[in-house]
């Protein structure tokens, strides 16, 4: 069974800092590209950042260059998002994506919310 769990969300002051973690189960991790998407209330989910399969290759949305990061451990079947210097624009619903050649898979999300 395919599973996708995200964790690391919260609530956040402006500038401050949060990991969030997606524990992959149930399909050949490292065989995956791994993305990072959000989606904001009434707005579009849309693309944060990408890592391929080995880990070499990494893309981010401009609004998140040079403050996220995004890493994964194939040893752990794990994905992170490093986020730091939060705005409150960057309050969503930041959902992990696995896509292979043939599969894609979706988390069921975790609420960022960064406000004073």
């Amino acid at each position: 069974q395919v599973q996708l769990v995200e964790s690391g969300g919260g609530l956040v002051q402006p500038g401050g800092s949060l990991r969030l973690s997606c524990a992959a189960s149930g399909f050949t991790f490292s065989n995956y590209a791994m993305y990072w998407y959000r989606q904001a209330p009434g707005k579009e989910r849309e693309l944060v950042a990408v890592i391929t399969g080995a880990g070499g290759h990494t893309n981010y949305a401009n609004s998140v260059k040079g403050r996220f990061t995004i890493s994964r451990d194939n040893a752990k079947n794990t994905v992170y998002l490093q986020m730091n210097g939060l705005k409150a624009e960057d309050t969503a619903v930041y959902y992990c994506n696995a896509k292979g050649v043939l599969n894609a898979y979706w988390g069921q999300g975790t609420q960022v919310t960064v406000s004073s």
